[in-house]
């Protein structure tokens, strides 16, 4: 059974690449992995083809995969394309994860186990939290780290949430999750998609579980933050939850076999 899959966004990551792949496939665990690339112009898709040919020969091309798509076409629809192209194949724990080594790629194994394991307990939806045990940030000015502490308090007055780190980027879904949430348009592709999907699976009544993590400053390649993606995450949450009023969120069993087709990955 295909179980574990990670989907990794990239745009100019050829800095961190074949790192983060070789740290997730030296866990003990297995997890297979998609890499997301939007046409980076510095060679990052070309060296994750070099990394299946090399990887061939270990049996693990079928854990190595490559979806390219033209130009840069933000990071939410980057993970959805990802989701969607995992949810057809069979995957049942999807994955987010920076190429950055901002999340530590150890964390996934406690990702995975606090949404696999049995008990009362389990996830639905576990998250990378920075912020459920003080504020766990290295390397960040102390500007951003406001900035991106008081959204979460912003987030919570807004949508009711409780979720201490709504922006987070570091999940584990189970697979009837995204089957659920992924059958309505996700709108937002910055900063507020992260925001979005959190709303809308606890909306649908999925348990949201966060689990401490040390978040870490990218040391190589260049941020992806700009002034209008923090804008779009302001004024969006706003437009969410006004839109929230007018949506009925009942899970529906067959949500999957209305999905639209991915495009296909290598």
């Amino acid at each position: 059974m295909k179980e574990r899959l990670v989907v990794i966004p990239t745009y100019n990551e050829i800095e961190n690449i074949e790192a983060i792949i070789r740290k997730v496939f030296s866990l003990p665990e297995p997890f297979d992995v998609l890499i997301v690339d939007d046409g980076s112009p510095d060679g990052t898709a070309q060296r994750v083809r070099d990394l299946q040919e090399e990887f061939s020969g270990a049996g693990a091309l079928s854990r190595l995969h490559l979806l390219e798509r033209r130009g840069k076409l933000g990071l939410g629809t980057a993970y959805i394309d990802g989701f969607k192209w995992a949810l057809s194949r069979g995957y049942q724990y999807l994955f987010e994860m920076d190429a950055d080594f901002s999340h530590n790629p150890d964390d996934l194994i406690r990702l995975y186990h606090a949404c696999a394991d049995e008990g009362p307990n389990r996830a639905d939806v576990a998250i990378g939290s920075r912020y459920i045990r003080g504020v766990n940030v290295v390397n960040w000015p102390m500007g951003r780290v406001l900035m991106s502490y008081f959204a979460g308090v912003y987030v919570r007055f807004i949508t009711g949430m409780s979720i201490m780190d709504p922006t987070a980027g570091f999940i584990c879904y189970r697979h009837n999750v995204l089957e659920v949430i992924l059958h309505n348009p996700i709108k937002f592709v910055g900063y507020a998609f992260q925001i979005e999907m959190k709303f809308t699976c606890w909306k649908y009544g999925f348990h949201l579980v966060e689990v401490p993590i040390i978040f870490t400053d990218r040391t190589k390649g260049v941020s992806k933050m700009s002034t209008k993606i923090f804008k779009e995450a302001v004024f969006g949450v706003l437009q969410m939850k006004i839109s929230s009023f007018f949506r009925h969120y009942i899970p529906r069993k067959q949500a999957a076999e209305t999905m639209a087709e991915p495009v296909d990955a290598v």
